[in-house]
């Protein structure tokens, strides 16, 4: 009912730039939190960044000052701008949104497909 693309993953060297970029699409009535979560090489899903409905925002400490997410409600989008990346941010990068579903009360919790993200020299 609701599907999340993602764009953006890629290589690139330390110090470098990415920008990730996720669309949600489908049966959708409200987007809440929306967030960028990754999962290094062995090891767990990490929340990075999280942007309320309001535009309130959250960061995980590993990279406050140098990554920032910011969303386009009407679009149903939401953008991670990645600079001065280190090898430590290599890993999947995972698009979650909490939506209402169209026409009802319930409410999801979607993941994008993730998209891989290496930063190396």
């Amino acid at each position: 009912q609701v599907q999340l693309t993602e764009s953006g993953g890629g290589l690139v060297q330390p110090g470098g730039s990415l920008r990730l970029s996720c669309a949600a699409s489908g049966a959708i009535f409200s987007i809440e939190d929306m967030a960028w979560y990754r999962q290094a090489p062995g090891k767990g899903r990490e929340l990075v960044a999280v942007i309320s409905a309001g535009y309130g925002t959250n960061y995980d400490d590993s990279v406050k000052g140098r990554f920032t997410i910011s969303r386009d409600s009407p679009k149903k989008t939401v953008t991670l701008q990645m600079n001065s990346l280190k090898p430590e941010d290599t890993g999947v990068y995972y698009c979650h949104v909490e939506t209402r579903v169209l026409g009802t009360m319930r409410y999801l919790e979607v993941w994008g497909q993730g998209t891989l993200v290496t930063v190396s020299s």
